[in-house]
């Protein structure tokens, strides 16, 4: 990088970005507002990106992550090609400026709920637990705050775990799937926290989307897969 230390990333750009997987001639591919296009994401952007099974959301947060690298093109933050970072500089970006719902979830599923959350904030100091326990109470699991992970149904993971994601300061926020498994009025509660996280720390928001879309009940730029 040109700068010994982020202080923040303002865009996120892809240049003619494509799994590796995928055959370079596929028509489908070309209709993509994604793959193997400029496309700019914007500190502050909301973006939805919508998507069949198999056409490389996952792949995308994981490519922008810096968690898999098995593209063609270039990925830059405020310039600077990811490619080029160090284990150290991608320690710091996703500690300070990235933050990931993951669809897979990643919980340990022998830790309760809280502690789950916790370890992730012991790393970032960014909420107290006082403010985690309101934030369990807001998306109604705080019953379920000294359950072990394991014995939590899939979509009370979905909720901690995006409390888990908010626990640190971020540039961009990327989730993937994130109310797969919600009914209305959860999905209702759960964009609404991060809409409002992202709205404090002038953040973007990349969220996918197989059918079901995030309600954030603000102008969202869509992105076709």
């Amino acid at each position: 990088m040109t700068k010994n230390k982020l202080e923040r990333i303002d865009s996120i750009r892809l240049a003619d970005v494509e799994p590796r997987i995928f055959a370079v001639d596929s028509d489908e591919r070309r209709e993509s507002q994604v793959w193997r296009r400029e496309l700019a994401l914007e500190r502050g952007g909301l973006y939805c990106v919508n998507a069949a099974s198999g056409t490389g959301k996952t792949s995308l947060c994981s490519f922008i992550m810096g968690v898999r690298t098995d593209y063609t093109g270039r990925i830059s933050f405020d310039g600077d090609d990811i490619s080029r970072y160090t284990i150290d500089k991608w320690c710091e970006l996703r500690r300070c400026h990235l933050a990931y719902l993951p669809q897979e979830l990643d919980v340990f599923d022998e830790l309760s709920a809280l502690d789950n959350v916790l370890l992730k904030n012991s790393l970032t100091d960014h909420h107290s637990e006082s403010e985690i326990r309101q934030m369990f109470e807001r998306l109604e699991i705080d019953n379920r705050i000294d359950t072990p992970a394991g014995r939590m149904s899939v979509g009370q993971k979905q909720r901690m775990a995006l409390i888990r994601a908010l626990c640190q300061p971020f540039d961009f926020i990327l989730l993937d799937e994130p109310v797969s498994h919600l009914d209305q009025h959860n999905n209702s509660r759960c964009g609404e926290m991060v809409a409002e996280a992202a709205e404090a720390l002038d953040a973007g928001v990349i969220f996918t989307s197989v059918g079901a879309q995030m309600i954030v009940n603000k102008p969202f730029i869509p992105l076709n897969l």
